[in-house]
């Protein structure tokens, strides 16, 4: 190791100069790296005489030191020199413009509905969407035999047992749910999504949504489910609506009616919506089954009630004339745009 080596190097750093991160790296590597300049003088003081060890260290030390802050300063003004090169940013610049989303229809009418009947005095009440045997069929008085049991229209998660697990087929095992734990009176609607084992096509989905209500107390009567429908539909299609209602049957309420509603297109007359008949079907609804009522515990002879139940995605079809189903769940971006300017409801 000599003096001069050292001397040559000090004098190097001063005269060292690098326009780019690329140069410095360079420069760091070539003093400081594995086979560096400065780093062959380390490798060379080992094997000096003992008694110049403790000067050439020291002088070692302090060059290795100002080789670092030399390195350092050049890597800051390579990087802010290449920040003048570089484009620079404009603050009045305007910002670049975000696209906004929209609110589904599917929700937007959910939202409506729930506004409508908390208006009217109904909780909303929720369940879970994989349920069981008990809540979906028996404790609504599904005969064991009944063609909603059969794997062709539910989805099962779970069979071969008393009790199977399955995808709930309708809202009404929240109603089940909601008798159970709630005391009378219960007034109460159940939004949510379904599963039932159906062919996908422009007018059927295996999944959509319900929203269903039940109202449960002393000396409730088929007038009051009429009026109560009828007051819903006048809010949802205006105040001109008006209803009419076909008997049926469903397994939990009786007697069970279909509820149509006067077509808020043609107001009556006949179009291809309506399909001339001047009438759209929303919804069914009836009074609750008592075998109903005593499976949750209720005193049938004591409490009455109704029960009602639509589908959201039909309601939406009606309200914007939606004529594919399959628009709802494709999140094609062409047709949801059409619902950004929808009013909050």
């Amino acid at each position: 190791m000599k003096q001069e080596d050292i001397d040559r190097i000090a004098a190097s750093l001063a005269e060292l100069k690098c326009k780019t991160q690329k140069e410095v790296e360079e420069a760091r590597v070539r003093l400081l790296g594995k086979k560096g300049e400065i780093t062959a003088l380390f490798e060379e003081f080992r094997n000096i005489d003992r008694s110049q060890k403790a000067q050439f260290g020291k002088i070692l030390n302090e060059l290795k030191q100002k080789a670092q802050a030399r390195i350092d300063e050049l890597r800051a003004g390579a990087s802010s020199e290449a920040s003048k090169e570089g484009p620079q940013l404009d603050l009045t610049m305007p910002g670049d413009p975000m696209e906004l989303g929209s609110r589904h229809p599917v929700s937007i009418v959910r939202q409506e509905i729930v506004d409508i009947f908390r208006k009217f005095g109904y909780d909303v009440a929720e369940g879970p969407e994989i349920e069981d045997d008990y809540h979906v069929f028996e404790a609504l008085n599904f005969p064991p035999n009944h063609p909603a049991r059969d794997m062709q229209d539910t989805f099962f998660v779970s069979a071969g047992h008393l009790n199977p697990l399955l995808l709930r087929t309708h809202t009404s095992s929240v109603q089940v749910r909601t008798m159970e734990r709630m005391p009378v009176p219960i007034r109460v609607i159940c939004p949510g999504r379904v599963f039932r084992n159906e062919a996908i096509s422009a007018r059927a989905h295996c999944i959509f949504h319900q929203v269903e209500g039940l109202y449960i107390d002393e000396n409730v009567t088929f007038a009051d489910l009429k009026q109560a429908i009828l007051l819903f539909a006048r809010e949802m299609f205006g105040p001109d609506t008006e209803i009419r209602m076909r008997p049926s049957y469903f397994p939990f309420t009786e007697p069970s009616a279909e509820v149509d509603v006067s077509c808020n297109i043609c107001h009556g007359k006949g179009c291809n919506i309506c399909k001339g008949t001047g009438w759209l079907e929303i919804l069914g609804c009836g009074m609750v089954d008592p075998n109903v009522l005593e499976a949750s515990g209720i005193d049938s002879k004591r409490y009455s009630g109704f029960a009602f139940g639509m589908g959201l995605e039909r309601i939406a079809m009606l309200k914007w004339r939606v004529n594919d189903l399959r628009h709802y769940f494709e999140n094609d971006m062409r047709f949801l745009r059409q619902f950004a300017a929808a009013p909050e409801v």
